[in-house]
């Protein structure tokens, strides 16, 4: 499975991934999927908002216990990020029947479209909509860099965007969702375990700075004449990086868009987008406060128009104790449960049904880059460390 996967979506430059929503590639990975589900005799099913569902048993019955995770990539992203717990999911399923369980609650795997929000800027946009936290008028809001609304990619890609929205029966269905992952830090490295559980997922948000100051000659104009939109952008990032560091939280500039964008002009437009998350609400407040009373601050003294957009926020995600405390148990309790700042479908579910998260060690620590990387003893612990959990849940 791995081997046939690895390939779709590589950029041969950077050694990475464009796996992106909508895409020839994110269309190969779900036919990769389709292909693997079949040739285990699944029952596929496409739901209304794109999201692929793979079932063994009765899709109406109820009180399925799900597992997955996405397929789709950031750009040049790795090759563990999602598509390990996709992978991990039919490689359990395997384990289960080499076992011969005998299932007596329904099972399903999924790949939840646009998990990353690579394309359109939002992420977790296939389980948003399922669980009705993306409105159709927002979906249809959205835009890639090309002008290209979500419902103008999903038709392109023969998907029909007339269904998109809630999907409440669907996800009523769900006994207990658990997701597989790559761990995104190196918490598992440093305590030397292969596999974790999720106690809970950080409050995290997109933020959009839009820096409005003057296009000018770059080789006429005095430094004292200038409004330089770039300068005040600049301040800004390394106030980010002050904030953050004073509150033990994270804050990253990570894009940014120019007009006129000319070696030789200076700036009338910098929009950069930050990303922030920190353990607890109250911490993200103070840095996003810190963050925003640093840009007016630079933004006035610089003669600069500033605006600043909340685009996209999740507050803390406490996986549900019950399923978390019963996953430890069946793996023998001696496993550590640890945080995440990184979002995961699994915490857009949590409002609809319980779930909960297994980590597989990264031993770089890097994720979103081709550094990341997972041992195939650990991955091979992370299928197991499932199967056992799916045993648990599904044949009692």
């Amino acid at each position: 499975m791995w081997r046939d996967l690895l390939p779709i979506g590589r950029h041969r430059g950077s050694g990475g991934y464009r796996r992106y929503a909508w895409t020839a590639a994110d269309t190969d990975c779900r036919a990769w999927f389709k292909a693997q589900a079949e040739a285990r005799g699944l029952t596929f099913e496409l739901d209304r908002n794109g999201n692929q569902w793979a079932w063994l048993g009765d899709p109406l019955a109820g009180d399925a216990v799900v597992t997955g995770s996405h397929l789709d990539s950031v750009p040049d992203g790795g090759a563990f990020d999602g598509p390990l717990g996709v992978v991990s999911s039919f490689a359990a399923l395997d384990e289960l029947r080499r076992r011969g369980a005998e299932f007596t609650r329904p099972l399903a795997i999924t790949n939840f479209g646009d998990e990353e929000g690579a394309r359109f800027g939002l992420a977790c946009v296939g389980s948003r909509l399922a669980a009705g936290q993306l409105t159709v008028d927002k979906a249809h809001e959205l835009r890639d860099a090309d002008g290209v609304s979500l419902p103008e990619a999903m038709e392109r890609a023969g998907q029909d965007p007339g269904t998109i929205g809630p999907d409440p029966e669907r996800l009523a269905r769900i006994g207990a969702f658990v997701e597989l992952h790559v761990e995104q830090g190196r918490a598992l490295d440093l305590s030397g375990d292969p596999v974790g559980i999720a106690s809970a997922i950080w409050p995290h948000g997109r933020w959009r700075f839009d820096f409005h100051g003057e296009a000018n000659h770059a080789g006429t104009t005095r430094l004292d004449d200038r409004r330089d939109p770039m300068l005040t952008y600049a301040a800004t990032v390394l106030a980010a990086r002050q904030q953050a560091r004073l509150a033990g939280a994270l804050a990253t500039f990570g894009k940014i868009a120019v007009e006129p964008n000319g070696v030789n002009a200076i700036p009338s437009l910098v929009r950069g987008w930050l990303d922030s998350r920190a353990a607890d609400q109250g911490t993200l407040d103070t840095v996003i406060a810190g963050i925003e009373a640093a840009a007016h601050e630079h933004a006035k003294r610089d003669g600069i128009d500033l605006s600043i957009t909340r685009e996209s926020f999740t507050p803390v995600v406490e996986f549900e104790h019950a399923l978390r405390d019963e996953l430890g148990a069946l793996l023998g309790g001696a496993i550590p449960v640890l945080g995440t700042g990184a979002g995961h479908d699994a915490g857009i579910l949590s409002a609809s049904a319980p779930t909960a998260m297994l980590f597989v060690r990264n031993p770089t620590g890097i994720s979103h880059s081709p550094a990341e990387n997972a041992a195939e003893d650990d991955c091979v612990a992370g299928v197991v460390a499932l199967a056992d959990v799916l045993e648990g849940l599904a044949c009692r």
